[in-house]
């Protein structure tokens, strides 16, 4: 059963850290290790967002639906590329009037809206979009399998998804499981996986591909920039935070590299 009040917590950490990586020191760290300066927290780097467009077939005339958008990483810079008209749906406000102002700077202001809604409950008509993305949402969402259906509701038969998600290993039990979602996003376990609850969500899998690697060698280089940097985030953290912080992306590698958490990337289809 969800727990309401850690939904809301999760939800406040987010508007959090999205302020704080509002920071020039921050902004500076996140496009070394992701190759941009959004303020977002997933792990999409820049290269990986450029295999989107071809993937989803965005265009002039496109309307992309990006859940989870955050401060406006990478819905706001594929619209840019691609010229594609974008929606932007996530919880906290105060991230999606951020994300408004950097589609103004980039140009893309007038094809970009922004709607705060969960993902769960989209606030949208049947069949409306043809096309739609979230990097790293259902990691940080206890309904996974509400999320899904509802993207498949608001999805024309044939429309296309792409995304990202963290999850623990297959076939992880005992303390190798809890020590994956202990260190893992807020809400990283998933009940049996993904291709099940996509296939009982009515999505037809196209394509699936491993990102482990590639995740493991952002993290490698967040904990470098932040060890690096520490005496300029500590003044923007705290000490404590810092710390925390820290330690726990030492965490994530240690769990990474023992092969308790993956980061794959899904293209399905709807039926």
């Amino acid at each position: 059963m969800t727990n309401p009040s850690a939904a809301v917590s999760c939800s406040c950490y987010f508007e959090r850290q999205h302020e704080q990586h509002s920071h020039p020191a921050m902004q500076a760290l996140e496009k070394d290790v992701l190759g941009c300066d959004f303020g977002g927290t997933s792990w999409t780097t820049r290269s990986q967002a450029d295999e989107i467009p071809a993937a989803l077939g965005l265009a002039p005339g496109s309307h992309l639906l990006e859940i989870g958008a955050g401060t406006g990483w990478p819905g706001i810079y594929l619209s840019s590329q691609t010229g594609c008209d974008v929606t932007l749906l996530d919880i906290p406000v105060n991230s999606l009037g951020v994300a408004l102002q950097r589609a103004v700077e980039e140009k893309v202001g007038s094809g970009c809206r922004a709607v705060a809604a969960s993902g769960a409950a989209l606030p949208f008509t049947d069949d409306t979009f043809g096309v739609i993305s979230h990097s790293d949402v259902l990691c940080c969402l206890p309904e996974k399998s509400a999320m899904l259906k509802e993207c498949r509701r608001v999805a024309h038969a044939g429309a296309r998804m792409l995304f990202y998600v963290i999850a623990p290993a297959k076939r992880l039990h005992g303390a190798d499981l809890d020590e994956a979602c202990r260190v893992g996003p807020p809400f990283v376990g998933v009940p049996d996986d993904y291709a099940s609850l996509l296939a009982a969500s009515n999505w037809r899998l196209l394509e699936k591909t491993d990102l482990t690697e590639e995740y493991l060698h952002a993290l490698r280089r967040l904990t470098g920039g932040l060890e690096a940097a520490s005496k300029v985030l500590k003044e923007v953290l705290g000490n404590a935070e810092f710390n925390d912080q820290l330690d726990h992306r030492h965490q994530q590698i240690s769990a990474i590299e023992r092969g308790l958490l993956v980061r794959e990337r899904y293209l399905v289809e709807a039926n």
